[in-house]
């Protein structure tokens, strides 16, 4: 039973102020106002819920409900206590009709257990009235079977009762052995476990006291009016037999004990009128008779024959039986009675704490709408305008800043007036204040960036005119120097220079210049290899395995060949020193593409710095360059010249078999020159194949795994944004 109804009105209007609910700045919120959902960000022009509690009208609310909450939890205990008084009124009458008719069950079999007796006695006139009695208990039987805890006790108790029947037939026509003390006990057990499932049984939950009384009544009163079924059924067959045989004289005086206590608890808690009808119920003249017998029967206690008609003694034990049951009748509809009016004033009592309670929540409810109203009603505009500033306006002028060549604040349009008090329009002076100083800020940010970023352009284009020259002169003095040592150190001193010279390209890159070294011939993917090997520190770790033939298109190759060393120089950096680097190129007819592969056996990356690494790879974000670690300005390059390279460039990363990492470039068919002819295509030394390092795993097998990789990464709906990864 819902007994909390009334405080739902209150506890609708608490989480429309922001009280309850999910409201409040903490886990699930990032700093700049955003709310995450899922692992996610909320719609930009979503605004995030107030803090709760924190707010004014929360507070508000706070001050208003509390103790009006208090004074709800004490009508709500109320309705509640009414509420249980009603179920037990209830529940007490429902259980007193399954008392009367577990009571009519076990009226019809103690009337069977005693004309059973009887007969077992030798008085063949009980045979007629057995089985009429024996009819109604089948009856009986048949309409307590839906109710499971009878229905337990009849299956337990009952089950043999078609077998006590057959074997009392039998031994009535001497044919059988059925034993008369035996077949009592179990009837005097079946009726003893019926009464033991009676619900009336527990009374000491009762909070009415009169309720009480008179269900401890019908308790006793069942167990007076069993000792006397009990009495008759004993004594109809001794008085059959003629005698007292066995345990039957102290089992009859236990009975009366049992009698007699139970109708002095009974007196005890019965009101006048269930006292007179007891009393006229032991004041009949089949009463009268009865005690009479017992007298005889007292006599008799030393075995000696008894001479009492037992059919006489039956008639007047059932007359008083069917008397006792018709006073039990009449207690329980004394306390069904009384059951009822309980719970016709639960009834009552309930539907006016309902509505007691339904009134004062609608009272606090509407009290604390209207407070809260009457103070954040001059906020909402200041809200909305703060909302606006952080959400729209702020975010599109300083990207207009950005974009611009100009570095000066844009006009802003003033500010409207707002209502209220004074201190709401010093706070919204403040915001007007705190944005003005953001545009500058931004303004002043974009400035710095760009001449950041132009000064970079400017040393690397010197550092490169300066390389260049160097080399020149570098590779005039080759031509002339014939001593071998002198120009084996001329060899390092060029490829010193050639390594300088990428570096300076790499800083033109990061600023987004044009590319520096435009080359107008296509050129042979092995050439573009060894121009990225030459560039690198230690390039004689690295082993170009097997590089298949393929043509780059001239705008192309100085860039290609520049990202390739930057690879190479990453694999380098991060694998033992006894390792070599391997180098594939391999041309895919499938999709048009060439991929070239450079493998390392290092240290390889975990699966987070690898997804970070990837994205930096991606080329996405123009000047991430500035904000970035400088150990991640390699990843930057190798990025910048992807994406310069156009659609359908890529690089990926993957795990190398046996440890280390591998990185693939993949060149869309649009790079792609078309092969020479052989009559001029120049002579190209052929390369010897270099001995294979232990351990890494076959060139087949490598490129399989690449290209399985590669249809993976295509696969993905979404590129999932990363950021920090060492290089």
């Amino acid at each position: 039973m819902r007994v909390w109804t009334p405080f739902r009105p209150l506890f609708d209007v608490l989480g429309r102020l922001g009280v309850v609910g999910n409201g409040r700045f903490g886990r699930g919120s990032s700093p700049d106002g955003s709310m995450h959902r899922h692992g996610g960000r909320t719609p930009p022009g979503r605004r995030r819920p107030l803090p709760g509690w924190r707010s004014i009208r929360g507070r508000v609310a706070v001050v208003i409900t509390v103790p009006i909450c208090l004074l709800l939890t004490v009508a709500g205990l109320a309705v509640y206590g009414r509420a249980e008084a009603l179920g037990d009124a209830r529940t007490t009458r429902a259980e007193v009709g399954l008392s009367l008719r577990v009571q009519a069950l076990v009226h019809q079999l103690q009337r069977e257990r005693g004309l059973t007796n009887g007969l077992l006695g030798g008085e063949e006139g009980y045979r007629t009235p057995l089985a009429a009695t024996r009819k109604r208990m089948d009856t009986a039987l048949r309409a307590m079977r839906p109710e499971p805890a009878v229905e337990d006790v009849i299956q337990r108790h009952l089950q043999r009762l078609a077998a006590i029947r057959t074997a009392a037939d039998r031994k009535a026509t001497g044919k059988g052995t059925a034993d008369r003390t035996a077949t009592l006990t179990f009837y005097t057990t079946a009726v003893d476990a019926l009464n033991a499932v009676d619900p009336v049984a527990d009374t000491a939950t009762r909070d009415d006291r009169q309720l009480r009384d008179g269900l401890a009544a019908l308790r006793e009163l069942a167990a007076a009016k069993e000792s006397v079924a009990l009495e008759r059924g004993l004594l109809n067959g001794v008085f059959a037999d003629g005698a007292f045989h066995d345990r039957e004289y102290l089992t009859f005086t236990e009975v009366r004990a049992t009698r007699v206590a139970a109708l002095a608890r009974f007196r005890q808690v019965a009101t006048p009128p269930q006292l007179a009808a007891l009393k006229h119920a032991f004041a009949t003249k089949d009463a009268e008779s009865a005690t009479a017998y017992e007298s005889r029967a007292e006599a008799a206690a030393d075995g000696s024959a008894l001479r009492a008609d037992a059919g006489t003694w039956w008639d007047a034990m059932t007359v008083l039986v069917d008397d006792l049951y018709t006073v039990q009748q009449t207690v329980g509809d004394d306390v069904r009675d009384r059951a009822d009016s309980l719970s016709h004033d639960a009834e009552l009592g309930l539907a006016a704490y309902l509505l007691s309670g339904t009134l004062m929540a609608t009272l606090v409810a509407a009290l604390a709408a209207f407070a809260s109203r009457s103070l954040t009603r001059p906020l909402r505009t200041l809200v909305e305008d703060a909302h606006d500033v952080a959400r729209n306006r702020l975010p599109a002028t300083v990207a207009r800043i950005q974009q611009s060549s100009q570095d000066h604040v844009p006009d802003y349009p003033e500010a409207q007036p707002l209502g209220g008090a004074a201190e709401i329009a010093e706070v919204a002076e403040s915001l007007r204040q705190v944005e003005h100083t953001a545009l500058h800020l931004a303004a002043q940010q974009a400035g710095l960036r760009r001449n950041t970023t132009e000064s970079l352009a400017n040393l690397g284009r010197r550092n490169q005119n300066l390389v260049r020259r160097q080399l020149g002169l570098i590779t005039r003095l080759e031509r002339q120097e014939l001593d071998p040592d002198a120009l084996a150190e001329l060899f390092e001193l060029d490829h010193l220079a050639t390594r300088m010279r990428r570096n300076a390209e790499s800083l033109l890159v990061l600023a987004g210049e044009n590319p520096p070294r435009p080359t107008a011939q296509p050129a042979d993917g092995l050439e573009v290899v060894q121009s990225a090997v030459a560039e690198v520190e230690q390039y004689r770790r690295v082993l170009i395995a097997a590089v298949e033939p393929v043509r780059v298109r001239g705008h192309a190759v100085a860039d290609v060949a520049h990202l390739l060393a930057e690879l190479l120089e990453n694999g380098l950096t991060f694998s033992p020193p006894t390792e070599r680097v391997e180098v594939h190129g391999w041309y895919d007819a499938e999709d048009a593409t060439y991929s070239f592969a450079v493998v390392d056996h290092g240290v390889g990356m975990s699966e987070a710095d690898k997804e970070r690494a990837s994205a930096r790879l991606s080329g996405s974000g123009e000047d991430a360059f500035l904000a970035a670690p400088t150990r991640f300005l390699g990843h930057l390059v190798v990025g910048r010249l992807a994406h310069r390279l156009g659609e359908g460039a890529k690089v990926h990363l993957f795990d190398t078999p046996g440890g280390g990492l591998s990185a693939l470039l993949v060149l869309p068919g649009r790079l792609l020159a078309p092969a020479r002819t052989l009559s001029a295509a120049p002579p190209v030394p052929p390369v010897p194949p270099a001995p294979a390092p232990a351990g890494p795993p076959a060139v087949s097998a490598l490129l399989n795994g690449f290209r399985a990789g590669v249809a993976r990464a295509e696969a993905r709906s979404t590129p999932r944004s990363t950021q920090g990864a060492s290089s």
